[in-house]
């Protein structure tokens, strides 16, 4: 074991149960983390289920990573929502669910993370995220998705800078459509608009894996998604 640790949220399926596997086979503990997630019984690995769109269990990952590992290296922030309707059709719902996953779950729990790190001198964050954000399709509405990526992206900026000096890195990773498809390729959904897959979860994986072990690499925006957004 490496003896570094990772927390990686939307760890129970998709990309995110990839990055546990992912960084547990390059030796490291993990922290997986959803609103809903079986524990495990694997001694390197610790489960948290909550919401991260609360204050509270941003608290609570952060302190069940303290008392089993003793450190945090690295945060993958990799849940994400992506609702796709008309700009005029979306409710207050869809805004809260869309907003409190994918942009207020990653507030509080960076926000803790990178404080932990910024008293050690080193640290890691990596926001996984749905592509749409500049990339406009009419027949996949995406305006949500673009507001919470976006969002994203700007802070992904931001904190690099802000925190460099602090040794702590920050990075961005958009892929487009992966298999499993969250949602029906007849739709369009996703970043990768009217192209097929990029076909599988560990080009995410490995694109966010890259990016750990490149310790010059801070402010990036990964684009993952096969060529699909070029010129966009």
């Amino acid at each position: 074991m490496t003896g570094k640790v990772a927390i990686i949220t939307g760890g129970s399926r998709g990309v995110g149960a990839g990055l546990v596997t992912g960084y547990l086979e390059r030796g490291w503990a993990v922290v997986a983390t959803a609103r809903t997630i079986r524990p495990s019984w694997d001694p390197d690995v610790v489960t948290v289920a909550g919401d991260a769109a609360e204050p509270a269990t941003a608290d609570r990952i952060l302190d069940a990573a303290l008392e089993r590992f003793g450190r945090i290296d690295t945060l993958v922030n990799s849940a994400d929502v992506f609702i796709s309707k008309p700009f005029t059709e979306y409710t207050a719902a869809d805004y809260a669910t869309a907003v409190g996953v994918n942009l207020t779950g990653f507030f509080w729990l960076a926000q803790r993370a990178i404080a932990e790190m910024a008293d050690r001198y080193g640290g890691h964050v990596v926001n996984v995220s749905a592509a749409p954000a500049g990339a406009a399709d009419p027949s996949t509405p995406a305006a949500l998705a673009a507001v919470t990526t976006g969002g994203l992206v700007a802070a992904t900026r931001s904190l690099a800078g802000e925190y460099a000096p602090y040794g702590i890195r920050v990075n961005a990773v958009l892929p487009g459509v992966v298999e499993p498809q969250a949602h029906p390729a007849e739709s369009g959904a996703g970043a990768c608009w009217r192209l097929p897959a990029l076909g599988r979860i560990s080009d995410v994986v490995d694109g966010v894996l890259f990016l750990e072990s490149s310790p010059s690499i801070t402010g990036e925006i990964l684009h993952i998604c096969g060529g699909q957004r070029v010129g966009r």
